[in-house]
């Protein structure tokens, strides 16, 4: 076992009920989850919050979306499934929410967790209690939160979207093309332009101590929660500390060819007036460490370096030494003594 690893065992071991900190994360598909099953590791059930992106149109969650007019269910499964537990019943929940059909039919690729997400909407009407009530049935160590109670159209100006015209910026629709645009993204906007705000995801973000946005794909799932005005002028105006985490590498077609320092630039052209606390990096994934500082201060924040990639080379967290970051950052930049 590592040093980091057993910290952040022995750490959680140590801790006193009601001493965690109240987090919330957010961010969208397989960046937020890596975010959650770290951050569940390291606060208590009741003080993790994640507050989920509703652009995706692609997939399952596209059809049903589509066919039923719902917010699209796939990552608020995922998000549910980062936050089963390790024992048996978490992990059994874990694969069947996450498990796809395989048929020639109208079931085919359509994962169990969305068709009953989705049918406990119709059931009771209500977002948040649905989403409650399955996380209830999972034992899900955390709540999970749509960022808007309306389906969203995710719209990017590109450049370069069609290779035959690599110098004309087109407007792209649709959260799977512009994650897929071989072209290079100016900037990101959401239909309709002023979205409403879940509201208990504003007062999460304004109760939390620490906030924690991405990792994940910078235009389809990070930046998105900066396109909601309530929910920006809850990160603007909470008392939160906020770290921002940066993904292991540019994500093909998205970012390609991003620097770390270029994605906190980006950010920033969104959402001017934000400030942030810490920038949580890779330490292999920086190659220009002083210019990523530099980017960092002009937002407010410092940066925190550390091992936080899988030890298999692949551009994934991994789990342990993402909450063993987390956890340092925690306790280093956060209040002195026990939380609340």
């Amino acid at each position: 076992m590592t040093p980091n690893r057993r910290s952040v065992r022995l750490s959680r071991l140590g801790r006193k009920r009601g001493t965690q900190p109240k987090v919330v994360a957010l961010g969208g598909g397989m960046g937020l989850s890596a975010s959650l099953a770290a951050l569940r590791r390291i606060t208590g059930a009741g003080d993790l919050t994640a507050v989920v992106t509703v652009a995706d149109d692609g997939g399952s969650s596209g059809r049903l979306r589509d066919e039923l007019g719902v917010l699209p269910p796939g990552d608020l499964r995922k998000a549910l499934a980062a936050l089963c537990g390790d024992d048996d019943w978490g992990q059994t929940w874990s694969r069947v929410i996450q498990h796809r059909f395989q048929s020639k039919g109208d079931l085919h690729e359509h994962a169990v967790g969305n068709l009953l997400i989705v049918a406990l909407w119709e059931q009771l009407g209500d977002h948040v209690q649905a989403l409650d009530l399955v996380g209830r049935l999972l034992g899900a160590q955390g709540r999970v939160l749509p960022m808007s109670a309306v389906p969203l159209e995710l719209q990017a100006l590109v450049r370069g979207h069609d290779p035959a015209r690599p110098d004309d910026v087109d407007t792209v629709r649709g959260q799977a093309t512009v994650a897929l645009t071989p072209g290079e993204v100016q900037s990101v906007h959401v239909v309709p332009h002023d979205p409403p705000a879940v509201p208990e995801a504003v007062a999460a973000v304004l109760d939390a101590d620490w906030v924690v946005l991405g990792p994940g794909s910078w235009f389809s799932s990070v930046i998105p929660h900066l396109l909601v005005p309530e929910l920006l002028d809850a990160l603007t105006e909470t008392k939160a500390r906020k770290v921002l985490s940066l993904n292991l590498a540019p994500q093909p077609g998205e970012t390609e060819g991003f620097s770390p320092q270029r994605h906190l630039e980006v950010l920033a052209r969104h959402a001017p007036k934000l400030a942030l606390d810490v920038v949580l990096a890779d330490e292999a994934a920086v190659p220009d460490r002083e210019s990523l500082t530099d980017a960092a201060k002009r937002l407010g924040a410092t940066v925190e370096l550390a091992p936080v990639a899988r030890p298999d080379g692949t551009p994934r967290h991994d789990p342990e030494l993402l909450a063993a970051a987390y956890d340092r950052i925690f306790r280093m930049h956060g209040r002195i003594g026990p939380w609340r």
